[in-house]
């Protein structure tokens, strides 16, 4: 079923509200804020990816074939803009080793080869016109500038930019990471964090720090 475009472009959708593809894992309060390109989220930012009802009745590449098809998986508290693209695992008929690279018909069966699971950690923002590509695991707390390529893996906490992209800087000190990593604030309960979101909205990790000793360590 077509989603719901947007109105306006400072109008937000949970994906957890509107993602029906079983191929897609969503968390909590994780959005897409894609006004601009005239698309959902599931046909416009996310392509390539088995599993939507169309595709399942014309080609069923579990049923027909027994592929291990990829996932994409989307963590809580995460920002995508608009005009994102998500490139998934539908295509992966493409052999660079072979004497051709086009993707016949009778050899289909054969030729897919799965690239693995595309996961985009708790707390990341992906910025406008940045292209995702298939099992790429970006780590929790990391942005993506806008317009990047990413084909590697980002580290927790991370900037990266570029095409492709490449690390501009960490976000804060690898002794304040190992905090927040342990922390994981985007995995407790959502009264714990509107209790403490003026710290959210600061740079004093020190502070949250005590915050979860207190209050959810304890």
């Amino acid at each position: 079923m077509k989603q719901q475009l947007l109105n306006h472009w400072s109008e937000i959708k949970y994906l957890k509200d509107i993602v029906t593809n079983p191929m897609i894992e969503v968390g909590e309060y994780s959005y897409y804020s894609g006004y601009y390109d005239n698309h959902d989220f599931e046909d416009g930012c996310v392509r390539y990816l088995w599993g939507d009802e169309t595709s399942r009745k014309l080609f069923n590449p579990i049923e027909d074939y027994g592929w291990h098809l990829d996932k994409l998986i989307i963590g809580n508290y995460v920002c995508i803009a608009s005009d994102v693209i998500i490139l998934m695992g539908g295509n992966h008929n493409h052999h660079p080793e072979w004497i051709t690279v086009y993707p016949f018909v009778d050899q289909i069966e054969t030729s897919y080869e799965p690239k693995g699971d595309t996961k985009i950690e708790s707390d990341v923002w992906i910025g406008m016109n940045a292209m995702i590509m298939p099992g790429v695991k970006i780590g929790e707390g990391a942005i993506v500038a806008a317009g990047s390529v990413v084909v590697k893996d980002v580290p927790p906490y991370t900037i990266v930019g570029g095409n492709p992209a490449n690390e501009i800087r960490k976000r804060f000190t690898d002794h304040e990471i190992e905090k927040l990593k342990e922390m994981r604030w985007f995995d407790w309960k959502r009264e714990k964090i509107e209790q403490a979101t003026s710290i959210f909205s600061s740079s004093s990790i020190d502070q949250l720090y005590d915050f979860y000793q207190r209050e959810i360590k304890s």
